[in-house]
């Protein structure tokens, strides 16, 4: 009975090693620069040229200074949870305010120098704050962006053009109470305006609040979707066909935080 806990103890052990030789901690690309961590998966070694690359945006209750806060939730807390992602993940924090396009791009940038990846295959998807995050950097380098998902946020952009440009899923439930679901609508009637809806999917869920959506982190379909898209497709459309059901966002991590 002893060896038997000790081989279960050291195989833990071995994993959980395993899986921190795999996370990076980097300093900022510049002195006003976030910083940020690094998530390789398995058999990266073998395929780096064809792996994605996920740019994941926190929320406001992660900003600050101590960047373990930005494990708590999000692609790098289910891949801990033991959700297979086969791509990069780069998860920055940002110390306060909103968040800043051009700082994500020098992270980009510097990953592009300094790991092999997909070129074509960048993805962004960020919640809240994150979510307003993924909308200003995605439609701000629509050209670097195979596709983003934003979760239950909004947008500073004053033109949506470039938001346009690429497959975007916007998110947001109808019983959010920390940022109002208009936040959205705005985005999406602003594309409509202006005729930049094409690639274009948004969805609104009945009776989720902030917290809730914090699940599509934890569920498979969310990075499926993502790894439909590529740069170099013609015209770049949106994906239609990951559903992702009431049953499976119920069968996802159920921890729900303050976000």
């Amino acid at each position: 009975m002893r060896i038997r806990l000790l081989i279960i103890l050291l195989a833990l052990f071995t994993g959980l090693q395993a899986q921190d030789d795999n996370l990076t901690s980097r300093k900022a690309v510049h002195s006003d620069g976030y910083p940020f961590w690094v998530y390789t998966p398995k058999d990266y070694r073998q395929y780096q040229q064809t792996t994605p690359l996920i740019i994941f945006l926190h929320g406001a209750s992660l900003r600050g200074t101590d960047l373990n806060k930005v494990l708590r939730y999000g692609p790098l807390d289910a891949v801990k949870m033991g959700l297979d992602i086969p791509a990069i993940i780069v998860a920055p924090q940002n110390p306060k305010g909103h968040w800043d396009v051009r700082k994500l791009n020098d992270i980009l940038e510097w990953m592009r120098k300094n790991y092999v990846f997909n070129p074509q295959r960048v993805y962004v998807l960020g919640m809240s704050l994150g979510g307003y995050g993924t909308l200003d950097f995605a439609g701000t380098y629509p050209d670097k962006i195979a596709a983003a998902i934003a979760l239950c946020g909004g947008s500073t952009l004053r033109n949506y053009q470039g938001l346009g440009q690429l497959p975007l899923w916007i998110i947001h439930g109808t019983a959010d109470k920390a940022v109002k679901i208009e936040e959205s609508q705005k985005v999406v009637d602003g594309m409509r305006k202006i005729g930049a809806d094409e690639r274009l999917r948004y969805e609104w869920i009945q009776g989720a609040s902030h917290g809730d959506l914090a699940r599509y982190f934890y569920l498979t379909d969310t990075y499926d979707w993502l790894f439909q898209h590529t740069l170099i497709e013609p015209r770049r459309p949106v994906d239609t066909n990951v559903q992702i059901t009431p049953e499976e966002k119920a069968s996802a991590y159920k921890r729900i935080k303050k976000r």
